[in-house]
């Protein structure tokens, strides 16, 4: 038989820096625990503090929240000011607590959190731990949480993610209308351009051309056909936009039995706008069985998919 276990989402670490949202000091502990022993709901709340664009309260039970399996600890907690939930946009809001204790001894807070992230809503307008430190342990002085006399300190930090403003959706187009484009390139033996670009076509709501140095770009030696994909200069994409393209690039037999493929896997970008071959095929292979009898050139691209990117905001 399989065991199970319930994973704790309680962190517990020591931290330096004070909290950001709220500090609650105590000149006299013994006082605070008469006070709230002595009141109806055993709890201290703090005045109202902000953070997020909402208002809240530290709730502190120097005895521990009975109600809630707090017995003989310190429970502490957060509650959102109504009016708050009135004015929040979707009537709930999402918040990350960090509950603080100040230790003298250290000189560091110990810091509770509870990772999991809270909402808020007019059901529940109350988060927090009940069972943060044991009342014994918080009160003998020996400890570092009460000192100077009866001084001690509590905080929250309540952390309110702001509204997703920057995102992407990334889609793949495989459902291309008329996947080819063909090119037909003619009187290819007396071509005497170092390169030729194709009419500008459109695929996957983008345009491209295809480039074709009949002599060999750079490098080719002058003994390669040289051949490209490239989007059009009316297309490029914008600062830090990716375009993929899955093609094959093909240049054709005239007998239709042995074209030449090649797969092409590349993200077109900004500085990047083309990718393709400087060693597409050898010009002694091209001369022998790839010119048809018009000495034309037939160069064929099939797409397979097209990257779309949708962006928030739009750079």
């Amino acid at each position: 038989m399989g065991s199970s276990s319930v994973v704790s989402t309680i962190v517990r670490k020591w931290r330096g820096h004070p909290p950001s949202s709220y500090s609650l000091k105590v000149d006299n502990f013994k006082q605070l625990v008469k006070f709230t022993t002595a009141s109806s709901d055993d709890k201290y709340q703090s005045r109202l503090f902000s953070s997020g664009g909402y208002n809240w309260k530290l709730i502190v039970y120097p005895k521990g929240n009975e109600k809630d399996n707090g017995k003989d600890f310190i429970s502490m907690y957060v509650e959102i000011d109504s009016e708050s939930l009135i004015s929040a946009p979707q009537r709930e809001v999402f918040a990350e607590l960090i509950f603080f204790v100040y230790n003298k001894k250290e000189n560091k807070y110990l810091t509770i959190q509870d990772v999991e992230v809270k909402r808020f809503n007019a059901l529940k307008t109350v988060w927090g731990l009940q069972q943060v430190l044991p009342f014994d342990s918080f009160n003998s002085p020996k400890n570092g949480y009460v000192f100077e006399g009866d001084q001690c300190e509590f905080g929250v930090d309540v952390i309110v993610p702001a509204p997703l403003t920057n995102w992407e959706i990334l889609s793949f187009n495989e459902k291309l209308k008329d996947p080819k484009f063909s090119w037909r390139v003619k009187n290819f033996s007396q071509l005497e351009k170092d390169k030729y670009t194709s009419n500008t076509f459109s695929m996957g709501a983008r345009k491209w051309i295809l480039m074709l140095y009949p002599k060999g770009n750079i490098g080719a030696d002058g003994k390669w056909l040289s051949l490209f994909l490239y989007l059009a200069d009316g297309d490029k994409p914008k600062a830090d936009e990716k375009i993929l393209a899955q093609a094959n690039l093909r240049v054709l037999d005239p007998l239709g039995s042995n074209h030449l493929e090649r797969k092409l896997n590349y993200w077109h970008g900004e500085k990047t706008l083309g990718w393709g071959w400087y060693k597409f095929m050898s010009l002694t292979e091209l001369r022998k069985s790839y010119l048809d009898k018009e000495d034309a050139l037939n160069v064929e691209i099939e797409f397979e998919a097209v990257s779309e990117t949708k962006y928030s905001p739009i750079i």
